[in-house]
């Protein structure tokens, strides 16, 4: 038997095992077993908690499919609250795929340095456009036309600003970005509506989990795009269908969000 929480960040939900003391990583079989909403305990990922020879500690986590992403926001602030719950701590380092990253908890709100976005094409990676940066550029997805911006976090996005999200088929268009043949490692959709003064309405497929309530590397690439597309300051709120999201994209470069993540329960599998 493992103990595992389940616990969740503006709806994107996460199965967190401790596995400092037998460095244990289940099968990719047994991940989307876990994540299985009915057959299992129903999560976009599992996240588990590993020690670490360059920060307090390491966190890997897994997709629905059973494939790793490099970082997850919405998860790693379930992962800093799930250590930090019930201590005097309130910082914490994390070594994850995406670097080593600083966490602060401040009462129910845990804010990340998410670290500096990643522009160049080729180190996104996005394949027919150079290696300078991808802001609204063509791109065809089933007969359709697009204005790409691409922005990784430690995991690929590519962001596009509708006028209105309600005519969008999210499903149908999300998987066929996901896999397009420009995004050799795959990528994250997100479809963006600005509905106010530095406030951006956001909707994603994610890759390897399909469309999710949220996703924190997300919200912060949008964030980015947006300022890039001259939609939006540094500082904006990213609205998504599980909760708000508040990004500034900071004078150092770094990229800081700050939200919620909370316990749904505990038990064992």
């Amino acid at each position: 038997m493992r103990t595992f929480e389940k616990w969740q960040g503006c709806g994107n939900d996460f199965v967190i095992i401790d596995s400092r003391r037998d460095e244990k990583i289940d099968s990719a079989e047994k991940i989307s077993k876990i994540c299985d909403r009915h057959f299992g305990i129903g999560a976009d990922g599992v996240i588990y908690v590993l020690n670490s020879d360059v920060a307090e500690v390491r966190m890997r986590i897994f997709n629905a499919d059973g494939s790793e992403a490099e970082m997850c926001g919405n998860g790693i602030r379930c992962f800093t609250k799930f250590l930090l719950d019930g201590t005097e701590k309130n910082n914490l380092t994390v070594e994850t795929g995406a670097g080593i990253l600083s966490m602060n908890l401040r009462g129910e709100l845990v804010t990340v340095n998410m670290g500096e976005p990643i522009l160049s094409a080729d180190k996104i990676p996005v394949e027919g456009y150079g290696g300078g940066h991808v802001i609204s550029e063509p791109l065809e997805v089933d007969g359709k036309n697009f204005l790409i911006t691409c922005v990784s976090m430690g995991n690929p996005h590519c962001i596009i600003f509708v006028d209105d999200l309600r005519t969008i088929e999210l499903e149908e268009l999300g998987k066929k970005i996901e896999r397009h043949e420009i995004f050799p490692k795959h990528v994250n959709a997100e479809f963006v509506q600005r509905v106010g003064e530095n406030k951006l309405r956001m909707r994603v497929w994610e890759r390897g989990s399909g469309i999710t309530l949220a996703c924190g590397t997300g919200a912060c690439a949008v964030a980015v795009a947006a300022n890039l597309n001259g939609l939006a300051d540094k500082s904006s709120d990213v609205i998504l269908d599980g909760g708000t999201l508040h990004i500034d994209w900071r004078e150092d470069n770094h990229v800081f969000m700050t939200g919620a993540a909370e316990k749904i329960f505990v038990g064992e599998f």
